[in-house]
């Protein structure tokens, strides 16, 4: 790379670009795995979708291996590379909600977390995953798993369009009715077909949860791993959960179950509590934090 080029995409990039001799270099190319030390050519972080545009065709003119980070929070580092350029989204965090539409724009570099936040107000929530510092864009590119998939599946089913930023610099619009194999390729073809800069989302009615976590000895594993199983085989939609086993923070060995079950006309509360109940199975446990009593946590709260 040139230094005249590097100068003349900086006059027309209106975000922050760093080279490694760059102040804040270092903390830009930081991501949530603090084992990854990758150290790129140039970051470049968007403050919208012309700057996206820019980066793009500078990746592509100077033949440079180029990364794009939302979250950063890929345990495999994918948002950083080695001499390259990284396409930072972190401030392009925005989210809008169309309540009336049960609609949600996201732009590319939102968290969960961000996206929570707003939804929670209208009593809205798009099907996410369950780390609120989880990037959307990769979450939803690579499927999305997270508390409400039993009853709205995955947050790429919940997909409906997304604004894309090709390899050649064009901006299009994937849905439905425009570029629909564009769509089609983003809901479950990874996220190498172009940098998305926005993602339109299906919102659900999410008002109240109940959710905790009980923990057992592991001796007791494979006692409470079949009845998980079948309990949850004819378990409501509302209700999901996740059994693992686990670490206490004394290095004890243990497993876990962590449910959440968000409530509705359908579900009401005396059902829901009694639901709960069953995922109990030996008595009594190291930690069981499902009582509610009508003080019921909120979606972020439970994130």
């Amino acid at each position: 790379m040139s230094e005249i080029d590097l100068k003349s995409f900086r006059s027309a990039f209106h975000g922050q670009v760093f080279e490694p001799s760059d102040a804040g270099y270092n903390e830009a190319r930081q991501i949530w795995n603090a084992s990854i030390n990758k150290l790129p050519k140039v970051i470049v972080r968007c403050s919208g979708v012309a700057d996206v545009v820019a980066a793009v065709n500078f990746g592509r003119e100077n033949n440079l291996l180029t990364a794009i980070r939302g979250g950063g929070h890929n345990v495999g580092g994918r948002a950083l590379c080695d001499d390259g350029l990284v396409i930072d989204l972190s401030r392009m965090n925005s989210v809008f909600v169309d309540a009336a539409r049960r609609r949600v724009r996201v732009q590319g570099g939102a968290t969960l977390g961000d996206i929570d936040r707003e939804t929670h107000v209208f009593g809205l929530a798009v099907p996410c995953g369950i780390v609120p510092k989880t990037g959307i864009g990769g979450l939803t590119l690579g499927g999305g798993v997270g508390w409400l998939i039993r009853k709205h599946g995955m947050t790429i089913d919940n997909l409906l369009s997304a604004q894309v930023v090709t390899a050649d610099g064009h901006v299009l619009t994937a849905s439905a009715i425009e570029n629909d194999d564009l769509l089609w390729a983003l809901r479950g073809g990874g996220g190498n077909f172009g940098v998305v800069t926005s993602f339109e989302f299906q919102a659900h009615p999410v008002t109240t949860i109940l959710g905790g976590l009980l923990l057992y000895p592991r001796a007791v594993a494979v006692d409470v791993i079949r009845h998980f199983r079948d309990y949850m085989a004819s378990a409501p939609d509302e209700l999901t959960a996740y059994a693992a086993l686990l670490h206490g923070p004394d290095g004890s060995p243990l497993v876990g179950v962590i449910p959440c079950y968000w409530l509705s006309r359908q579900c009401p509360f005396p059902r829901c509590s009694l639901c709960l109940a069953h995922l109990s199975p030996m008595g009594i446990t190291i930690i069981g934090s499902l009582r509610c009593n009508g003080n019921c946590q909120t979606m972020p709260s439970l994130q």
